[in-house]
């Protein structure tokens, strides 16, 4: 069973940058799939960026352009860099280790969140 914990959240104006981490932990972290979520206040959860285990990436497209989803396989860490920052990106942000079974995405685990506000 994979374990997740993310860091680098914080507090941020708009325009600002930052780049947050996802430490994996307890299984083979290459084989995995990963994302990243957001939940902002009121708001549904939802799918912000992933990347494959063979490097392939995918954006919702209020983000193109300004996040950048990689991963570094030898430290087992995912990272999710975000640059240009808005006020509507103020959400907890959790990443996740997924595989696919049967053409289906399964979410194997969630870390704990980190928080990004974006405020002057």
């Amino acid at each position: 069973q994979v374990q997740l914990v993310e860091s680098g959240g914080g507090l941020v104006q708009p325009g600002g940058s930052l780049r947050l981490s996802c430490a994996a932990s307890g299984s083979i972290f290459m084989i995995y799939n990963m994302g990243w979520y957001r939940q902002a206040p009121g708001k549904q959860r939802e799918l912000v960026a992933t990347i494959t285990s063979d490097g392939s990436t995918n954006y919702v497209h209020s983000v193109k352009g300004r996040f950048t989803i990689s991963r570094d396989n030898a430290k087992n860490t995912a990272y999710l860099q975000m640059n240009s920052l808005k006020p509507d990106d103020t959400a907890v942000y959790y990443c996740t280790a997924e595989k696919v079974v049967a053409g289906v995405r399964v979410v194997d685990a969630w870390g704990q969140g980190t928080l990004v506000t974006v405020s002057s």
